[in-house]
C-alpha cells in the first residue's frame, strides 16, 4: 500500500530536476548501444503523460512497495499518471506490457527479472514508440532490448561486496538463501558473493518466498545440518526475518545479513540480529526513470551518457542505521 501525499508545489519542480539529473552522474561502468531519438509526442489523449512502471515483483513485497512508492511521488511531483503493476510470473509480466502498449501508455518502466521472456514485449514497446526503461533487473541486456537507459545497481558487484564484509567480519562458510526461482539477478548476487568471499565457500540454498514457513525450515534445517555454516546471506528483507527466526531456533550462532532494506530490517540491526543489509536505494528506482520519461518526452534529455544509472549498493549496519531507518519507516528507503 502506498500513503496519499500532496503533490509538490511546482516552483519546487527546477530544483527537484536539478538534483535528480545531478544523480545521473553516478552512474556504472558499462557502456549501453545507441540511445534512441525521442519522439515528438502527438496527443492521442487528453490529460497528462501516462507511465506503466511494471515490475516483477510478488504480492505485498516491502522492497517494491518502496519502488512504486518512488514512482508514484514522482507522478504526484511532476503531474504524471503513473500506473504500477507487477507479476512475479515471467509470461502474466509480459502480458501487463502489452496491455500498457495497447492502452497507449507514453513511457514503460520495466524490471526484467526473465530477460528471456520479456524480450518480445520489451522490443515491441520500442518499436511502438514507446520509450523504454529498465529498473533493477536486467542491465546486461537493456541496451540491447532498445531501454534508454537503466536504473539499478550491479548485482554481481553488490555480491561480491557483500561476501567481503562477511570475510572482514571472520566468517568461514556463508549460505546464500535464493527465495524466487529463474530470477537471474539473484544468482548473480549469490555468485557475486561467492567471488568476494573466495576462498570461503558460499553455498546456495532455494527457498519459496511464498511460503515463509518452508523457507523458515529449510534453513533451520540447513544450519543444523552444518554447524560450520557461520553466516547466512539474503536476499530479501522478509527472508531476513526468517533466516534470523531460524538461526534463533536451531541455536546457531550464524551472523545474518540481507540485501535490501525495511523497516523491519532496521529494527533487527538496531536490536543486533543483523549484521548489515545491502541497500540499493529502490526508491529512486522508482522514482527517477519518471522523471528521467518526462525529460526525454518532453525535452528529448537522456542520462548516463550511454551507461547505466546506479543506485547502489551501499551499507547499512549499527554505523548508520539510525539515520537511515528514519527513512525506512516512512516508507522511502
Amino acid at each position: 500500500m502506498t500513503e496519499t501525499r500532496r503533490a509538490a508545489p511546482s516552483r519546487l519542480l527546477p530544483v527537484l530536476l536539478i538534483g535528480v539529473l545531478a544523480l545521473a552522474g553516478c552512474t556504472g561502468p558499462k557502456a549501453s548501444g545507441p540511445m534512441p531519438d525521442a519522439h515528438e509526442r502527438t496527443e492521442s489523449h487528453d490529460g497528462p503523460l501516462r507511465i506503466a512502471v511494471i515490475s516483477h515483483s510478488t504480492p505485498g513485497d516491502a522492497f517494491w512497495n518502496v519502488v512504486q512508492n518512488g514512482a508514484e511521488r514522482a507522478g504526484e511531483d511532476l503531474g504524471i499518471e503513473v500506473q504500477y503493476q507487477a507479476d512475479p510470473d515471467p509470461g502474466n509480466q509480459a502480458k501487463l506490457v502489452d496491455n500498457a502498449i495497447a492502452q497507449g501508455a507514453d513511457g514503460l518502466v520495466v524490471s526484467l527479472g526473465s530477460p528471456d521472456a520479456m524480450r518480445t514485449s520489451v522490443t515491441g514497446a520500442v518499436a511502438a514508440g514507446i520509450p523504454v526503461i529498465t529498473i533493477n533487473a536486467g542491465e546486461e541486456v537493456s541496451a540491447a532490448f532498445g531501454a534508454i537507459t537503466h536504473v539499478g545497481q550491479s548485482e554481481t558487484v553488490a555480491g561480491r561486496a557483500a561476501g567481503q564484509r562477511f570475510s572482514q567480519a571472520g566468517k568461514h562458510k556463508v549460505l546464500c538463501v535464493i527465495h524466487q526461482a529463474g530470477v537471474e539477478t539473484l544468482n548473480q548476487r549469490c555468485d557475486g558473493a561467492r567471488e568476494g568471499f573466495a576462498p570461503s565457500q558460499v553455498t546456495n540454498l532455494q527457498v519459496d518466498i511464498n511460503n515463509p514457513t518452508d523457507a523458515q525450515s529449510r534453513i533451520k534445517g540447513a544450519l543444523q545440518s552444518d554447524p560450520g555454516v557461520d553466516g547466512v546471506l539474503t536476499l530479501n528483507p522478509q527472508v531476513a526475518a526468517n533466516a534470523v527466526n531460524a538461526a534463533r531456533e536451531s541455536g546457531s550462532r550464524a551472523a545474518v545479513s540481507t540485501f535490501d532494506l525495511n523497516g523491519d530490517v532496521v529494527a533487527s540491526i538496531q536490536a543486533g540480529d543483523l549484521l548489515f543489509a545491502v541497500d540499493q536505494q529502490q526508491y529512486e528506482q522508482g522514482y527517477l526513470p519518471v522523471v528521467y520519461l518526462k525529460l526525454f518526452l518532453e525535452n528529448a534529455n537522456t542520462v548516463g551518457g550511454g551507461k547505466p544509472v546506479y543506485t547502489g549498493p551501499g551499507f547499512v549496519d549499527r554505523s548508520n542505521v539510525d539515520v537511515v531507518g528514519e527513512y525506512a519507516r516512512r516508507g522511502t528507503r
